[in-house]
C-alpha cells in the first residue's frame, strides 16, 4: 500500500490527529536543525511530504460534497 493509499484510508479524524503529531515533529526537527543537533536531515523532507500528503487528502474531501 503506497504512503497516498494509507493516508487516504485513515478517517478526518485520524488525519487530523497525525496532522498535528507531524506538525509538532516539523516544530522540533527546526530546532535541531537550527542548534546542530539533526542527525537525520531526511526527516525533515519526509515529515514536510507527509504533512503535504494529508492536507491534500483533506483538500478532496472538503471539495467532494461540493462537485456533486
Amino acid at each position: 500500500m503506497s504512503a497516498a493509499e494509507d493516508t487516504r484510508s485513515k478517517t478526518d479524524d485520524q488525519l487530523k490527529d497525525s496532522l498535528l503529531e507531524l506538525k509538532k515533529e516539523q516544530f522540533n526537527l527546526r530546532f535541531q536543525a537550527a542548534s546542530g543537533q539533526l542527525e537525520n536531515t531526511a526527516r525533515v523532507r519526509t515529515v514536510r511530504r507527509e504533512i503535504a500528503r494529508i492536507k491534500s487528502v483533506r483538500g478532496e474531501r472538503n471539495r467532494a460534497p461540493q462537485a456533486k
